[in-house]
């Protein structure tokens, strides 16, 4: 039977990974629905607060965190491309409260210059920069390996934002263990949505497991959304829930 050279086409060009620009910005929008309550995640290189996570200050388009390490990172890579910029001398106090959920030597000072600094080119790109390095890179290489399309990744990159990435039984690296425990990956020969909802299913369990984190409707009514439609190239439209609000991306 003779096919049309356009689904032929079709049929051997693989569907565009998260890393493709647009796809990487529905992610974006879709992290800062669950983060930030707005699609505008571009809005939100300001942001800053605690919220009681034991993780110190929370702040920019990736909640950097004052008690992880992040934000020390991302403020030491802004000083060296900027030096002497607004938050350069925050420096020694993001050091000393690192690993903890202290504001000793930041407050109200480090807030309000932490929201002029976001006004700064030269501050978004490193916010850019980090996030890529430290999260969004690390999870899509790992999804790829895996065997997992635009969502798998997606849902990595969710995963290790709010988890970080290390190999605890609460960090990505546990909950992707536990998942594996339970279903092969694609690349394992294993069947993707299969392994999605098992994945899911140990991301759960870690929200669950930090009071800060129980309320799991990013995973029930958003990421479980997309597993069950089996759109898994994240294709628009999308339509999604989260903590009762409802989002869409048309395009």
């Amino acid at each position: 039977m003779l096919i049309s050279a356009a689904l032929a086409l079709s049929l051997t060009v693989a569907s565009p990974a998260l890393a493709d620009p647009h796809k990487k910005d529905i992610a974006m929008r879709l992290v800062s629905s669950a983060e930030n309550s707005s699609l505008d995640w571009k809005a939100q290189y300001g942001y800053i607060e605690d919220i009681e996570d034991e993780r110190g200050y929370t702040a920019g388009i990736i909640g950097f965190c004052s008690g992880t390490g992040d934000m020390l990172e991302l403020v030491e890579l802004y000083t060296k491309r900027k030096p002497g910029n607004v938050l350069a001398k925050y420096l020694p106090a993001l050091r000393k409260v690192n690993g903890t959920d202290s504001h000793e030597g930041l407050g109200a000072g480090f807030v309000r210059d932490w929201k002029a600094a976001a006004k700064d080119a030269a501050f978004q790109r490193a916010q850019n920069d980090e996030r890529d390095r430290v999260y969004f890179n690390p999870a899509v290489r790992q999804a790829e390996k895996d065997g997992l399309r635009a969502l798998g990744q997606f849902v990595y990159y969710d995963a290790i934002v709010m988890h970080g990435p290390g190999g605890s039984r609460l960090s990505f690296g546990g909950i992707r263990k536990s998942a594996m425990g339970k279903a092969r990956t694609p690349a394992q020969g294993g069947d993707e949505v299969t392994y999605l909802n098992a994945f899911l299913d140990a991301r759960k369990a870690a929200m669950k497991a930090e009071e800060a984190h129980e309320d799991t409707t990013r995973v029930d009514t958003m990421q479980r959304v997309f597993v069950r439609n089996r759109n898994l190239d994240l294709n628009p439209p999308l339509t999604w829930k989260v903590y009762g609000d409802k989002f869409t991306i048309k395009k």
